[in-house]
């Protein structure tokens, strides 16, 4: 195994393309995890941790450029406000050592239907800007994940940064796991209320091949609060439409049986985190809304 260290941006990607199959490897948190089981072994390991760029951030007025070397620990601390549902999933993410040292751009290399990030890139809205020698490309983060583990990158791309759409409304994240720390999701689910276009957005983990979006019951959901006037009035979400997105929720899923969880304890536990994200989020929204009016 070959071990390349570029000393730039331009050098890594000279390096990529002229070994494409080269695994990049930043963080380490999965990379290394794979190669010490002997799970992987590469003939290159493309090492990125002395290109400075990648551990930057700039928060924008629509949009937050995050590069994809982040630590999780920089985005709990820094970003809460602009990314929480991001933040929040932050802080479920192994433990400190690990959050020190893993970033976004690790969890989107990976693409693993379990990683802690997805559902609040999905419930958000992200961009993940892919670079090669070739030139660069945004590809929206619904079409990323192609498969078990696969992405949409081409052999000779690297991913640069992560562009997500900052929060104009109250976001959750919730995750279902066998203890507190250091463990891989069961299933986690994220939600994002977007007041400014009347819309919600989620995200599902670990409880299908890829991190998908519940998008029968965000259809759903979005024609309730519209019909209700729910976003005008700020009134309590009604028992009988929380059911009714939970269980579309859970219909989204497609989980498999393996030693973290059945299939039918998936589906389940999706549904309860769908509504009760939605309660904690629908409430979050109408308490901002009575101090805004009150303020007025």
């Amino acid at each position: 195994m070959d071990f390349l260290r570029p000393a730039s941006w331009e050098e890594a990607l000279a390096a990529k393309a002229e070994h494409p199959t080269a695994v990049p490897i930043a963080g380490g948190t999965d990379v290394m995890v794979e190669i010490n089981f002997d799970h992987r072994r590469p003939e290159y390991l493309l090492d990125l941790t002395r290109v400075g760029d990648l551990y930057e951030w700039e928060a924008g007025e629509d949009s937050v450029r995050l590069g994809a070397s982040v630590p999780y620990t920089k985005i709990m601390e820094n970003l809460r406000t602009e990314l929480p549902g991001l933040a929040l999933a932050s802080h479920t993410v192994a433990s400190p050592q690990i959050r020190n040292r893993g970033g976004v751009g690790g969890n989107l290399g990976t693409a693993s239907p379990a990683g802690d990030a997805h559902p609040a890139l999905l419930a958000a809205g992200a961009e993940v800007e892919a670079e090669s020698v070739r030139g660069t490309r945004l590809i929206p983060i619904d079409a990323f994940y192609t498969g078990v583990k696969r992405n949409a990158l081409a052999a000779d791309e690297l991913i640069r940064a992560v562009h997500i759409k900052k929060a104009d409304g109250p976001q959750q994240f919730s995750k279902v796991g066998t203890r507190n720390a250091m463990v891989i999701a069961v299933c986690a689910f994220g939600i994002a209320l977007h007041p400014e276009t009347r819309t919600v957005r989620t995200g599902i983990g670990s409880a299908a091949p890829t991190p998908v979006r519940a998008k029968a019951a965000e259809e759903f959901l979005n024609a309730a609060l519209d019909e209700g006037g729910f976003w005008d009035n700020g009134k309590i979400i009604t028992p009988s439409v929380a059911k009714q997105f939970a269980d579309l929720c859970a219909g989204a899923c497609n989980p498999i049986d393996d030693v973290r969880g059945t299939a039918s304890y998936r589906r389940h536990a999706v549904g309860v985190m769908a509504r009760r994200t939605l309660t904690w989020t629908w409430e979050s929204y109408r308490g901002a809304r009575r101090h805004t009016e009150g303020a007025a």
